[in-house]
């Protein structure tokens, strides 16, 4: 059995005094997709930013690729393989959507399958707007920018947060119509307030509450009662 991509034990994150994560358990493998679910304040967007390498105390108890992340920096991360997606999209407002892709392969410097071409191939409106500045886009367009950025960095794990919050369905369902193609050369995890959808493309489901995993197993193995209990605290 091959080692884990991603291999995170007894994390732990502070926000000054506040504890937001308590002993986290985690692992992922090369190209499978996994799905964080939980309330607001679970710790979920916190896990992802301790993925990346953006938290407190960046990389403790994290291991990627077989490498302890622990004394890295964000940098060091993306070009280790790591791209987030981060919640709200934070697209540079003054670039045009093809700068802000660039910049996406220029942080990570990186070589991999995923160019410019490959890119607007994914999301072909992106080819279309691609001179407009990036505040240009409908909510959904500066989603898939966001997303196309990361992918620039040919990321071995992308982390994707909140990536259909506050957009139409139709949105969603063609931002999601992505997953396949992004999965064939990168793992994913998706921090995602929509279960159905959650439960839809993830090879593994795992519920935050109160900064621990109160549940972790296979969409297809998991009913309806346990994700609730696990997600809400219901007895």
């Amino acid at each position: 059995m091959s080692a884990p991509l991603l291999e995170v034990r007894g994390l732990t994150a502070f926000y000054g005094d506040f504890q937001a994560l308590f002993g986290i358990d985690f692992t992922l493998a090369a190209g499978e997709i996994a799905a964080i679910i939980g309330a607001n304040g679970a710790g979920k967007s916190t896990f992802l930013r301790a993925l990346a390498n953006l938290g407190a105390d960046p990389g403790s108890g994290i291991a990627f690729d077989g490498r302890p992340m622990q004394g890295l920096k964000p940098h060091d991360a993306a070009r280790l393989g790591i791209a987030l997606v981060p919640e709200g999209r934070r697209l540079f407002p003054s670039l045009s959507v093809e700068e802000n892709l660039l910049i996406g392969a220029a942080k990570a410097a990186r070589g991999g399958m995923w160019t410019l071409d490959e890119v607007y191939r994914l999301f072909p409106i992106l080819k279309e707007k691609r001179r407009a500045p990036a505040t240009s886009l409908s909510g959904g367009q500066q989603q898939m920018a966001a997303i196309g950025r990361a992918l620039m960095g040919n990321p071995k794990l992308l982390l994707c947060d909140e990536i259909s919050l506050g957009l139409a369905p139709t949105v969603i369902k063609d931002i999601y119509a992505a997953v396949p193609r992004i999965r064939e050369g990168t793992a994913m995890i998706l921090v995602e307030q929509d279960i159905s959808q959650a439960l839809k493309v993830a090879d593994r489901i795992a519920c935050f509450q109160e900064g621990r995993v109160s549940l972790t197993g296979r969409p297809a193995e998991l009913t309806r009662a346990q994700i609730s209990q696990a997600y809400f605290g219901l007895h």
